[in-house]
């Protein structure tokens, strides 16, 4: 019995290291997204932090249609950074971990 639990704490060990890793490399990922013909353009990094920000001259001209040009481009690539980030630290934590029946849910 003390045995099998060592093994599961040492594999929960191994899946937050794994989580860990995967956390340091979506650090290097980049996402670009753009609005506005390119008039904004935005770069993520997997992680979800801003890594980049260019605005044409043009854009600078009209303050609503920027503001709106940059939640479209920010939003677009955020969402497409969450879903990688969760799909990379799901696949990291669950890589070391056992298959437990009902586990896939809580992660």
């Amino acid at each position: 019995m003390f045995g099998k639990m060592f093994d599961i704490m040492g594999k929960l060990e191994d899946a937050k290291k794994n989580v860990e890793e995967a956390r340091k490399r979506l650090d290097n990922v980049y996402i670009d997204a753009e609005a506005g013909n390119g008039m904004v353009k935005v770069t993520v990094t997997g992680n979800r932090k801003l890594k980049s920000l260019s605005i044409a001259d043009e854009a600078m001209q009209d303050k609503e249609m920027l503001e709106d040009y940059l939640s479209i481009a920010l939003n677009k690539a955020l969402d497409e950074a969450g879903k990688m980030q969760e799909e990379e630290l799901k696949r990291a934590a669950t890589d070391a971990l056992p298959n437990i029946p009902g586990l896939d849910g809580l992660i």
